[in-house]
């Protein structure tokens, strides 16, 4: 029996320890997804690096033949057509790595969920409390 791969401690680890071919992409991706939410944080989540501005904006992880990027795109038919060539069984983008990856898709949606993100966010903030008065 296999021991399981350990769990990387950053980004730089998942991208260290990917398959060399895949690296460069993996870091046009982190590049891409930084410059379109300059703001957000760095983390591994189940085991995949993500970025996370008021929650989760997206995961992204290197298989076999493909990278696979998630949460599925919603809110933007515009963009979820141009997503849809890629989507995988569950909605989730499913990049083959013997086709040029689309860097400015991922920047789009990334951007799609940086405004989805501090839309529920400022939702939150004007909802009143539970137990409390709404402020006058």
């Amino acid at each position: 029996m296999r021991e399981p791969a350990p769990v990387p401690a950053s980004i730089d680890d998942y991208i260290a320890s990917s398959p060399p071919g895949v690296r460069p992409i993996l870091r046009e991706i982190r590049r891409v997804i930084r410059s379109a939410a300059p703001e957000a944080e760095e983390l591994i989540s189940y085991r995949m690096p993500a970025f996370r501005l008021h929650g989760i904006l997206v995961y992204f992880a290197a298989f076999k033949n493909h990278i696979g990027l998630f949460p599925p795109v919603s809110g933007d038919p515009k963009l979820r057509r141009a997503a849809e060539p890629h989507a995988g069984p569950k909605g989730n983008l499913r990049f083959p790595l013997d086709r040029p990856i689309p860097y400015t898709l991922i920047r789009r949606i990334v951007r799609l969920k940086v405004k989805q993100n501090l839309a529920k966010r400022q939702a939150r903030a004007n909802r009143p409390h539970a137990g409390r008065l709404p402020r006058r």
